[in-house]
């Protein structure tokens, strides 16, 4: 079993034997997501730790995309609850790159590229993605490479 779900599973644990009941359903939510790609496709198979990230990313942004639409629509208890969840799912995802070390990685990428225009986004978006790796959003990612080709 991956180290990062074997740690999943002794933080449930952990947490249902102190009866915190917001980390016991978030947890269970992320093994529920990880165990169903483990399943999905023709074959069963493990998934790595690689792998439980992703998931656990796309976790957490469906979490901040449901607190902006409960906030939006004035929902504020499921707004606080979805933001609660997607803090512990924090917990588990690698550190997210501050506006400077993004700027400064999109920076690199464009010089390399030698993008010139917004044209040439593809390219810079190519080269950048696989550096921020899970440490940020490609939304805020896109942004920025569209702001430095501005």
């Amino acid at each position: 079993m991956p180290e990062l779900k074997s740690r999943l599973h002794a933080d449930l644990n952990t947490a249902m034997k102190a009866r915190d009941e917001l980390t016991t359903a978030t947890l269970r939510m992320a093994l529920t997501a990880i165990t169903t790609e483990e399943v999905a496709g023709k074959t069963a198979r493990e998934l790595s730790d690689d792998e439980v990230l992703k998931v656990l990313a796309r976790e957490a942004k469906k979490r901040r995309e449901a607190t902006e639409a409960f906030a939006d629509a004035g929902r504020t208890e499921l707004a606080d609850r979805e933001r609660a969840e997607g803090e512990v799912l924090a917990t588990y995802l690698p550190a997210q790159l501050d506006d400077a070390e993004l700027a400064e990685l999109v920076r690199a990428a464009v010089a390399e590229s030698g993008a010139s225009g917004p044209q040439q986004m593809g390219q810079v978006m190519k080269l950048v993605q696989p550096r921020v790796a899970g440490r940020a959003d490609g939304k805020r990612v896109s942004d920025e490479v569209r702001r430095q080709l501005s």
